[in-house]
Order: C-alpha cells, then sequence, then structure tokens
C-alpha cells in the first residue's frame, strides 16, 4: 500500500476550535500559537465540525467546502486557500 509522507504534517482543525481564539485573523501561526495543532505541522484543514457564529477571516488554510459554507454563513471570509 501507500503511505503519504505528509498525512502527518496537515492538522485537522474544527470550526468549535476556531471560536475558542480571540483573534479575527487567522493562519497556520495562529493556531500553533494557540496549541490547536502541533508546532510541526506544515498546514492546517479547517473542517466542518461544530458550529461557529462570528466573523473570522482565514488565511492560507485549506478548507472544506461545508466548512467554507459555514464560515461565510458567519460573516467571515476565507483568503490563499484551495477548497478540499
Amino acid at each position: 500500500g501507500f503511505v503519504s509522507l505528509t498525512r502527518t504534517r496537515t492538522a485537522e482543525v474544527r470550526l468549535s476550535d476556531l471560536m475558542k481564539l480571540p483573534l479575527d485573523t487567522i493562519d497556520i501561526h495562529a493556531l500553533k500559537q494557540a496549541g490547536i495543532v502541533p508546532a510541526s505541522a506544515l498546514a492546517g484543514k479547517v473542517m466542518l465540525s461544530g458550529k461557529i457564529s462570528k466573523a473570522v477571516k482565514l488565511q492560507g488554510l485549506l478548507v472544506t467546502k461545508g466548512a467554507r459554507a459555514a464560515i461565510e454563513a458567519a460573516g467571515g471570509s476565507v483568503a490563499d486557500i484551495a477548497a478540499a
């Protein structure tokens, strides 16, 4: 079988984790400082898990289609990412 070497370097982030941050603009560096993703993570992927009710701006993070819709419905935005 095939084992991806980059699989462990992309951390999954829930929408409920974003609610815990007191920031308006969130990137991989902010997630590392808050302890949401491990320091060894090279990228973060936001998953549709939990709810978000505040407007946040995501930069440089991967986002699923469902999570993107939830963030935009809460008044937030997603920049510099690829939808997955």
